[in-house]
């Protein structure tokens, strides 16, 4: 069964203010092993925990670089300000920057960080919004104001069916590990916060594994279906997990 695991990497968290000399760090690694990512760039990135570097005016050159190396762009909010205590369709955490607002502050956040990637010649295919939340609305802003129909989150055990327009790719884990399971497995990384040690574990599993990862434009989205009851199963207990797990963190 774990023959049939497929691996993918998303990077959260690019903007202009990054940890550049990790993003450096963790492209070379990729490009190493031939590696394409999934890359969520903030548009308007006003959380002062992501100012870590100066403003970097050649930063929107570097996500055009990736996006050439076949990387897929993904936006990732508009502004990563939690502005509600709202967890939505994806209860991860009780916190979001959309979760919560009513559709027109939505829709006018989409519009606004969609805009701006295009005005880079960027072509955002995903929406993976800042905590992992996210309503109804969010969607039904993405579907009026953007081309965008896959959103990376949730649990499930593939890409499945969410409604008649978006197709919704799970992205299950914080970190790499061994996975026994079946399924097409993402693993979600945050550059801007890892120490060398989290870098040299980051290239070791890549290494040691580097069969079992593919690309996003490798899933098999036309297949998409309805998520199956065992797969709500695992994601109630999933969250419970999380949830329980937060708390001792307390």
């Amino acid at each position: 069964m774990g023959n049939n695991c497929h691996y993918l990497i998303r990077l959260d968290d690019a903007c202009p203010t990054m940890n550049t000399q990790n993003w450096i760090r963790i492209e070379k690694i990729l490009d190493k092993y031939s590696i394409k990512p999934m890359v969520g760039i903030i548009p308007n990135n006003q959380d002062i925990d992501l100012v870590i570097d100066e403003y970097d005016t050649f930063f929107w050159e570097k996500a055009l670089t990736w996006q050439k190396k076949d990387w897929i762009i993904a936006l990732h909010g508009y502004d990563h300000l939690h502005l509600t205590n709202r967890g939505g369709i994806n209860l991860v955490h009780k916190r979001s920057e959309f979760a919560g607002l009513d559709y027109e502050i939505q829709a006018e956040k989409i519009r606004k960080g969609y805009r701006i990637l295009i005005d880079h010649d960027l072509n955002a295919t995903y929406f993976f919004a800042p905590s992992h939340t996210y309503d109804e609305n969010t969607l039904k802003a993405l579907k009026v104001e953007t081309p965008i129909r896959l959103v990376s989150d949730t649990f499930a055990f593939k890409p499945y069916q969410y409604d008649k327009d978006f197709v919704i790719v799970p992205c299950q884990m914080g970190k790499f590990r061994n996975i026994p399971i079946g399924g097409y497995w993402t693993f979600c990384y945050h550059p801007n916060q890892m120490d060398d040690n989290a870098i040299k574990d980051f290239e070791s599993f890549i290494a040691a594994n580097k069969s079992k990862f593919i690309s996003f434009d490798e899933l098999p989205i036309g297949k998409a279906e309805k998520r199956t009851e065992i797969e709500h199963l695992m994601s109630r207990v999933y969250l419970t997990m999380h949830k329980f797990n937060s708390a001792l963190k307390v």
